[in-house]
């Protein structure tokens, strides 16, 4: 196995948990990264040659490479994802009765690189790193095992494999082929279809979210933005909203919110439409229209860091528009999916938007990512989901 030496002093983060070594931190001219195998197992030595982790590389990747184990004696195999698997599994079954989760969240279940949703007994996996890549078939087998999952498809068609210069490709790894994908939540039925599916398919990240919408729809007028398959807007019909518009600019993920809805035999209190979010937030507001309730869930606005200052100026707009379609009295789900915008920044935001001729913004709730999306301790990139309930007055 070969070894990737630091530099001097560089040792102390990854000591401290983190679990992501930068090409910027290597000693290259004692071991240079160059002809290393994309994938290949390394450890991690400190400037003077003694031990810090075992790790995968990738020499082509600005993260060079990623840890797997901090025990000498625990070289990142079949056997080791295995367990984390399990471990991984313990978790969920612990915290949900039925089988529709988030089982692996990459470096929160200490297995880098590795995404995977349960939709009973289907599979969605997400592979983004040449590491996890060469252990694909060790990863499906042991899937499979522990799950007796029915069907596993891959679903690697994430832009984060060309920063590791993987191919893009989805196909279905194991069983027979599905349509559509079924989930249940809060007694609701859903259909995700699968080659429609953003990233693995649902957002599950939200679920505590959606229940939250409980508490402020009731007999409600409501205004899901960015809906996609309906899961806010559809929730919040079912707590007992008069009526949800819903807003999405796919005319498949509408269409699919529009079945769910039916689905549900919600279609007379729920009705999606195709637009693009902006320039419908803005046309109901020149018709007239206002809500007691709008949700505001865009996808993720800053990818990385340089397009954080574009970033927040889109979701200050969005709020800003959101919050002025609000009756006295509105109340706003605001959540942001972009890792580089702080629960903070979300706030100011929003309190950018509250319409000046408003008394002000209240803070009722916050919102994060669900107990299935745990977050590494050292590793605030695993905290990626905030959100924050408000009313205007």
């Amino acid at each position: 196995m070969s070894a990737l030496r630091l530099k001097k002093r560089e040792e102390r983060r990854i000591q401290s948990g983190h679990g992501w070594v930068f090409s910027n931190e290597i000693d290259t001219t004692l071991t240079p990264l160059k002809g290393l195998e994309p994938g290949s197992p390394v450890t991690i030595e400190t400037a003077n040659g003694k031990f810090v982790a075992h790790a995968y590389v990738n020499p082509a990747s600005l993260i060079s490479a990623r840890v797997t184990s901090r025990r000498s004696n625990e070289p990142f195999n079949a056997t080791v994802i295995r367990a984390r698997l399990q471990h991984a599994l313990d978790l969920r079954d612990s915290r949900y009765a039925e089988p529709w989760y988030r089982w692996v969240h990459s470096e929160g279940d200490f297995l880098p690189g590795l995404t995977v949703d349960r939709y009973g007994s289907v599979l969605v996996v997400q592979i983004t790193t040449a590491g996890m890549e060469m252990f694909k078939d060790a990863i499906i087998d042991a899937l499979q095992s522990l799950s007796q999952a029915t069907a596993i498809y891959l679903r690697n068609d994430s832009s984060v494999r060309e920063l590791e210069q993987l191919p893009q490709y989805r196909e279905w790894a194991f069983g027979e082929a599905v349509d559509v994908l079924q989930i249940c939540e809060n007694n609701l039925q859903f259909e995700v279809p699968a080659e429609l599916g953003q990233k693995t398919g649902w957002f599950y990240d939200h679920r505590d979210s959606r229940t939250e919408l409980a508490h402020w729809v009731k007999d409600k007028k409501v205004l899901d933005v960015y809906t996609y398959l309906g899961a806010f807007g559809l929730n919040a019909a079912a707590f007992g909203a008069s009526h949800v518009t819903a807003i999405d600019s796919s005319k498949s993920a509408v269409e699919a919110a529009n079945a769910n809805a039916t689905l549900n035999d919600l279609q007379d209190k729920f009705t999606a439409q195709c637009a693009d979010a902006v320039e419908a937030m803005r046309s109901l507001f020149e018709e007239g229209e206002r809500f007691d309730v709008v949700v505001l869930d865009p996808p993720a606005f800053i990818k990385r860091r340089k397009d954080r200052d574009q970033g927040l100026r889109h979701y200050g707009l969005n709020n800003r528009l959101a919050m002025r379609l609000l009756n006295p009295g509105g109340v706003i789900v605001s959540a942001s999916c972009s890792q580089a915008l702080s629960h903070d920044d979300l706030l100011q935001q929003m309190r950018l938007g509250t319409p000046k001729t408003s008394t002000g913004l209240q803070i009722l709730s916050t919102l994060r990512q669900g107990a299935d999306h745990p977050v590494h301790v050292s590793m605030p990139e695993t905290l990626y989901l905030t959100g924050a309930v408000g009313r205007v007055i």
